[in-house]
């Protein structure tokens, strides 16, 4: 895939593995063990040594039921984060906000790359605005309602063709307000808004979003449709089933993972690929 950046652009064969960097209290996998900045860093650290592509920083927990927080306290989580990440590793940071003063903090002080937007310029009146300003590659993400809200009984007549209209609309949305196409990565929100039955759906078919011709990011990383699938119960044991389920999204086209177990999926890739020459 080729992702293109503010300046420049990464191209690699493999999906790249984006890590998963929570700097909040009340993440549904890692219960906030990164929220204190130390073990942040560290965390950040050994994800890019484990070869991480992208460092996805997020300061507002996003797990279902998840109320929103302050624009002053996800700042005050996520800005020096970002600033240290990159000045210390080099790797690329994606800054996950819907906020569009985040958005433009993360950039234009903290250096971050890539706006990961789960709202898909639906939350933030001037996100589209603010990234097309910026000229950074941007997430736009499919949900149902708000993470408060998203998981509260969801249902499609047939989610891939709904996903696929949202998609469209939103593209259609953000270059009207000057986003380039070639910035846009969509991510078909697995678990936000999705019952088993869609998540599943969603993975088997994702070469359903090829014809938009863009990048696909999937997060999938320890969510509960695993837990159902593999029976485990406790979010952070699901690193079998998620890269179990990685390599299906890879092998069906995805470009970019997002994940919290960097260095089993990198080395999973690597040997995925071999097999599949």
């Amino acid at each position: 895939m080729k992702l293109y950046l503010r300046n420049g652009f990464l191209e690699k064969a493999d999906p790249l593995v984006m890590g998963i960097l929570n700097v909040t209290p009340d993440s549904f996998s890692d219960a906030g063990r990164f929220f204190e900045p130390a073990a942040a860093l560290a965390h950040a650290h050994a994800m890019a040594e484990a070869g991480a592509d992208i460092i996805d920083v997020g300061g507002e927990s996003t797990r279902p039921g998840a109320a929103p927080i302050g624009l002053d306290e996800e700042i005050d989580r996520v800005l020096p984060m970002i600033a240290r990440i990159k000045e210390e590793t080099g790797v690329l940071v994606s800054i996950d906000t819907n906020k569009e003063e985040v958005a433009r903090l993360a950039v234009d002080e903290g250096g971050a790359d890539i706006v990961n937007d789960i709202s898909a310029f639906r939350f933030s009146e001037r996100m589209a605005t603010v990234v097309a300003e910026l000229n950074v590659p941007v997430v736009l993400m499919h949900i149902l309602g708000t993470p408060e809200t998203m998981q509260r009984d969801p249902s499609y007549a047939d989610v891939l063709a709904e996903v696929s209209d949202y998609f469209q609309e939103r593209i259609d949305y953000a270059l009207g307000r000057g986003v380039k196409k070639e910035k846009i990565i969509l991510d078909p929100g697995i678990g936000f808004g999705k019952r088993l039955e869609d998540n599943i759906t969603i993975i088997r078919n994702l070469k359903r979003f090829a014809g938009f011709d863009l990048p696909l990011l999937v997060g999938l990383s320890r969510k509960s449709f695993l837990g159902l699938l593999g029976g485990e119960k406790a979010p952070e044991k699901r690193e079998a089933e998620t890269i179990a389920a990685n390599l299906v999204a890879a092998r069906n086209g995805a470009a970019i993972l997002r994940v919290h177990d960097v260095a089993a999926t990198v080395k999973a890739l690597k040997v995925w690929r071999r097999l599949a020459e």
